[in-house]
């Protein structure tokens, strides 16, 4: 992957300062991935193409709505790419009314969010671009504000009676809600949302560099200096998670993505969920990086949910840190750590079990690292500040260079 170079048009889209970048990295790891990324590669639109950058941590900073340009910076005339007429075409054959409870639940709009409001928007504030994926439920787009100083974002769309058919309605305005409260530099950052009687859009901070999926299949596995540096941001932002009182529950590489200056972000709510009192039991998740406390003695063939089993004191958020194991192994090896192709249930019996083998070429601290997180008692599983202490971590830590990867 190309590094993106910093230039004037694109510091003039920053909306609130400074973020923190991840260090240099490489990889020359044979590829082995096989499953297929969901999105076009993002990676090869240079820079032209530039994302607003909220500050590092646990910061309020301003909507895009109220942010000024920099002063003595003039607004570029940036190429967003040709609009495909996809919004129109699928309006044709997608997309019904909802009325009732339904209507009312997917009623988004964040000119009337009480915490953080911003101005009012509709379809028409946009010059519409290139798409860049489709989802379940809608289709992604690079647009442009019209208004000055024209920020260039990603617009998610969804069509509320597909929402509504998947019985999702409550889950995507949990998502929505959720991460419009969060302020941190590796989670991507919703700037509005508005709606319209068939769909719900989403003005999403757009992620230059795509998915950081498509780089772990390119290149198979990651080197533990890049692997590091990406667990180090993970981790932060996780950390930042958990004082808000928010799990996660669906850490993969699918649901990552990479920034301007290739950091790491956080880009899917879906799973998330908000537990002020750490008192939720009922946990989601991908098969891969399940924890044993959620498999032990079940046997499932898709994505679960399940009860906690062994574990009636758990704390919710330790499944987060389970899931942190299984992401550092996959980014060095290139598979999670307890797959087994020949079989689903094969796959939870190395979970509950934890069945953790290592090839030779880890290092000592990072196995030290896996090995404090993947363990089988919730409760004896490595916090998140010691996390960030660790030697593996410190060792490939560079605050103040921009990765070449």
């Amino acid at each position: 992957m190309a590094t993106v170079g910093l230039t004037a048009k694109i510091a003039a889209l920053d909306i609130s300062g400074p973020s923190r970048v991840p260090p240099s990295t490489s990889s020359t790891a044979r590829p082995t991935h096989a499953k297929q990324p969901s999105q076009p590669n993002v990676a090869k639109l240079p820079t032209k193409l530039a994302a607003p950058n909220p500050h590092q941590g646990h910061t309020n900073s301003s909507s895009l709505s109220t942010a000024p340009a920099r002063s003595g910076t003039t607004q570029p005339a940036i190429d967003i790419g040709r609009y495909d007429g996809g919004l129109e075409a699928e309006d044709e054959k997608r997309g019904d009314a909802v009325t009732g409870e339904a209507a009312e639940d997917l009623a988004l709009d964040s000119s009337l969010s009480r915490t953080y409001p911003t101005q009012e928007w509709t379809l028409h504030s946009f010059d519409m671009g290139r798409p860049l994926g489709k989802g379940k439920f809608g289709r992604v787009y690079m647009v442009r504000t019209k208004s000055a100083p024209k920020y260039i974002l990603a617009l998610k769309t969804l069509y509320k009676s597909e929402l509504v058919k998947n019985k999702v309605e409550k889950q995507t305005r949990r998502e929505i809600e959720i991460q419009q409260n969060l302020r941190h530099t590796n989670i991507l950052r919703l700037y509005g949302y508005f709606h319209d009687e068939q769909r719900i859009f989403l003005m999403l901070e757009f992620a230059a560099q795509g998915e950081l999926y498509r780089q772990l299949s390119k290149q198979g596995s990651f080197s533990e200096r890049r692997s590091a540096r990406y667990i180090d941001q993970m981790t932060d932002a996780l950390s930042y998670l958990h004082t808000k009182h928010v799990i996660h529950r669906d850490i993969k590489p699918e649901n990552l993505l990479l920034g301007i200056n290739g950091e790491l972000k956080i880009g899917d709510f879906g799973w998330s969920v908000h537990a002020p009192g750490l008192r939720r039991m009922t946990m989601c998740g991908t098969l891969d990086y399940l924890p044993p406390e959620m498999v032990e003695g079940k046997e499932h063939n898709e994505r679960v949910c399940l009860p906690p089993v062994r574990f009636p004191h758990l704390n919710p958020l330790q499944v987060d840190h389970w899931a942190l194991g299984v992401l550092t192994y996959e980014f060095m090896i290139g598979a999670p750590p307890f797959e087994d192709r020949k079989s689903v249930n094969n796959t939870y019996a190395r979970i509950a079990r934890v069945d953790l083998k290592f090839p030779p070429s880890i290092s000592a601290d990072a196995k030290d690292l896996i090995s404090k997180l993947l363990v089988y008692d919730p409760q004896r599983r490595i916090a998140l500040a010691d996390v960030l202490r660790h030697p593996w971590i410190v060792k490939y830590r560079q605050k103040a260079a921009v990765p070449s990867v």
